[in-house]
C-alpha cells in the first residue's frame, strides 16, 4: 500500500475512494429500494447482496437498476451467509454464480464469508478454489473477517481454518469494522498489518460483546474515522461500502438519514476535495 508524501504521487493523495451502498443496509427492503436510496443520497454505487429476492439474483434486472438509477455495481456479496443457504444451491456454485454475475455486471469485486466448518472439501480446497474462480472470470474475490461463534459463553469454531482471514494465505481480504468490533479487534490496527492485501471495506461500526451490531460509524467503538484517514492518506484503491443495519427504522425518512449520516461520515474521513453534507 503506497503511502502519499512516502514515495507516494500527488495523484495518489488526491484519489478520491469510492463510497457505496449495501443492499443489506436497506433490508428488509429490496434491492431495487437500494439503488434508489445510493441515487436518492449520491453515494458511488451499490454492492448487491446475494438473497433470496430475485432482483438481486438476476443480472438482467441488476442491469435495468443500475441504469434507470445510474448506480454502478461495485460489488457482488455471494450468498455465503447462514440465512442464504439455499440460494444457489451448493457452496461451490454460490462462488461461480456470483463472479459470473459480477463479471457480467462490470463489477470488480466478490465478497466471501470463510467456509463453515462443516463443509467439508469446500472448506479444505477454498484458497486455491477462489484463486481458480478469480481467473477464470477476472475478478477478484476478497475473503471477509468474521467473528468467533460462542456457545454458553465458550467459543466454538464454526469457520475453517479460521473466521479471521488476515494471518490465512487469501491474495485479497474485505474488512468489515462491525465484525471487528465483535471479535474484539482494532480495525484501524488490522488495516495496516493487512497493506496491500486489503481489497474492500464495508463500513460500519458496533460495540461487541457478542453482537453484530453494524452502528452507523461514529456510534460504536471502531476507530472508524482513524482507519478511513489511513486508507485515504495512503492512496488505497478499494471501495469504501457503507453495510449499517437500517432495520429498526421507523420509516424511510429515518433510513435515510441513517444512511445519508454514514455517507457523510465516510466523505468526510476519506478526505474528498468536494465534500457537502447531504440534506437528509
Amino acid at each position: 500500500m503506497t503511502r502519499a508524501g512516502d514515495g507516494g504521487t500527488q495523484e495518489d493523495a488526491d484519489h478520491r475512494i469510492p463510497v457505496a451502498l449495501s443492499s443489506a443496509s436497506v433490508y428488509p427492503l429490496a434491492v431495487h429500494d437500494a439503488f434508489a436510496v445510493a441515487a436518492d443520497l449520491g453515494y458511488d454505487g451499490v454492492e448487491v447482496m446475494v438473497t433470496n429476492n430475485h432482483d438481486s439474483q438476476n443480472p438482467d434486472a441488476l442491469k435495468t437498476l443500475r441504469e434507470r438509477y445510474q448506480q454502478p455495481v461495485v460489488a457482488v456479496h455471494a450468498p455465503t451467509l447462514l440465512l442464504t443457504q439455499q440460494v444457489w444451491g451448493k457452496a461451490w456454485n454460490k462462488i461461480v454464480m456470483s463472479a459470473a454475475m459480477a463479471a457480467e455486471l462490470e463489477a470488480s469485486t466478490v465478497v466471501v464469508h470463510p467456509p463453515f466448518r462443516w463443509q467439508s472439501g469446500y472448506a479444505e480446497d477454498f484458497a486455491a478454489g477462489i484463486r481458480g474462480i478469480m481467473d477464470d472470470y477476472g475478478v477478484t474475490i476478497a475473503v471477509e473477517n468474521m467473528y468467533p461463534w460462542r456457545v454458553r459463553g465458550r467459543e466454538a469454531a464454526a469457520y475453517l481454518p479460521h473466521w479471521d482471514p488476515r494471518p490465512l494465505g487469501y491474495e485479497h481480504i474485505a474488512w468489515d469494522f462491525s465484525h471487528a468490533a465483535s471479535a474484539g479487534v482494532d480495525s484501524y490496527e488490522e488495516i495496516r498489518l493487512i497493506g496491500d492485501r486489503l481489497r474492500h471495506v464495508h463500513l460500519a461500526d458496533g460495540f461487541g460483546g457478542g453482537w453484530d451490531d453494524h452502528l452507523v460509524p461514529g456510534h460504536g467503538g471502531q476507530r472508524c474515522a482513524e482507519s478511513l484517514q489511513h486508507l485515504a492518506g495512503a492512496g488505497w484503491g478499494g471501495v469504501v461500502v457503507a453495510e449499517v443495519s437500517t432495520r429498526r427504522a421507523k420509516g424511510v425518512g429515518e433510513r435515510e438519514e441513517l444512511l445519508g449520516e454514514t455517507l457523510d461520515f465516510a466523505r468526510r474521513h476519506l478526505g474528498h476535495s468536494n465534500f457537502e453534507l447531504s440534506d437528509n
